[in-house]
């Protein structure tokens, strides 16, 4: 396996002041497109704190800045957020799943921070056993860029249903096989394979450090290398 650095890092919130950090690459990211969502956006909400749910913030490591970032809810505690919304097909509600929602980049940041954040949440993912990924998509770009990766309609294709979370907006909602993905991505050799599965990225952290207990072994950290795994 190949290694590459990254001029970012990315990990898990870690503070408050992480997560308004994150919450500003929001409002700046969908306020560009939604303005009315932005104020709505700039502040944490209570999904953000719930059990089951991780944020991620990217920085960059020159400035500090936060330039990306997404949050996972997964299924362990309970329905996810969109299933409040939408009934989703048996197959899929009965796995163990994970929403991805507010994924967000900072105009002009690293033009890698996007496919890092969706490689942060397959590993993420794969490290809570997780299924099937779900996500809802509004327009025909993201869809796309969804399907390149093996995203596949969870309802009728091209159905599109209101969100209550994103205040009624029509989205596509798309599964993602977390379990099959790397059979699958080696199988149609697909472009991204190298980067998602045999390159490591030290800068991408997707768990906590636990905090050092008496008599304990030393902290461990849930790193990209799980890729090989």
């Amino acid at each position: 396996m190949s290694s590459c650095t990254l001029g970012f890092a990315l990990r898990p919130v870690a503070s408050h002041d992480d997560l308004l950090d994150a919450c500003a690459v929001r409002a700046q990211a969908y306020g560009h497109h939604l303005p009315e969502m932005g104020p709505r956006l700039a502040q944490p909400d209570a999904l953000d704190q719930a059990d089951g749910t991780t944020v991620f913030v990217c920085r960059d490591k020159v400035s500090g800045q936060a330039t990306g970032t997404m949050r996972i809810q997964t299924s362990h505690p309970g329905p996810l957020m969109m299933e409040q919304s939408v009934t989703l097909p048996a197959w899929l509600a009965v796995a163990p799943r994970a929403e991805i929602t507010r994924l967000a980049v900072s105009v002009g940041a690293d033009p890698l921070t996007k496919l890092c954040l969706m490689k942060a949440s397959y590993l993420f993912c794969m490290a809570q056993q997780v299924q099937w990924m779900v996500i809802g998509a509004r327009n025909d770009a993201l869809i796309r860029n969804y399907r390149r990766l093996g995203f596949l309609d969870a309802l009728g294709r091209d159905e599109l249903v209101p969100l209550g979370h994103t205040g009624g907006l029509m989205h596509r909602i798309l599964a993602f096989d977390v379990a099959s993905a790397e059979r699958t991505w080696s199988a149609a050799r697909h472009p991204l394979y190298g980067f998602m599965v045999q390159t490591a990225h030290p800068d991408l952290e997707i768990a906590l450090s636990p905090q050092p207990q008496p008599h304990s072994p030393l902290p461990w950290r849930v790193l990209i290398q799980m890729a090989a795994a």
